[in-house]
């Protein structure tokens, strides 16, 4: 089960950065694609980025290409996203989660894909 660990999340202003991580403790990441949401209010959960298995290969949503970036940390149990250039609309709940697979470059950009989700981190981005 991931679990967010030191957030990152928090309040950052327009053009700011932000960088959320999450980690699986007893877990290794390594064996598991992985992938970030967020949820605004009002809305519906969306896919942000996602990462392969082996980290070869990437998605990242047309809203936050160019500024955000999913790399695996130094350990290897944690994952971040490293969010810059944050903008209003950028404000959400943000998830992490991940997929154990045997595939080490696929990636999976649907929710309905992973089975393990942290419990979210609020990011808001003031104007």
């Amino acid at each position: 089960q991931v679990q967010p660990v030191d957030p990152g999340g928090g309040l950052a202003q327009a053009a700011g950065s932000l960088r959320p991580s999450c980690a699986a403790p007893g877990c290794t990441l390594s064996r598991n694609a992985l992938g970030w949401f967020r949820q605004a209010q009002g809305k519906q959960r969306e896919t942000v980025a996602a990462l392969s298995r082996r980290g070869g290969n990437t998605y990242y949503a047309d809203s936050v290409k160019g500024r955000f970036t999913i790399p695996r940390g130094n350990a290897k149990n944690t994952v971040y996203l490293q969010m810059n250039s944050l903008n209003s609309e950028d404000t959400a709940v943000y998830y992490c989660a991940a997929k154990a697979t045997y595939y080490s470059y696929a990636y999976y950009s649907r929710s309905q894909d992973f089975g393990s989700w942290g419990q979210g981190t609020q990011v808001a981005v003031s104007s």
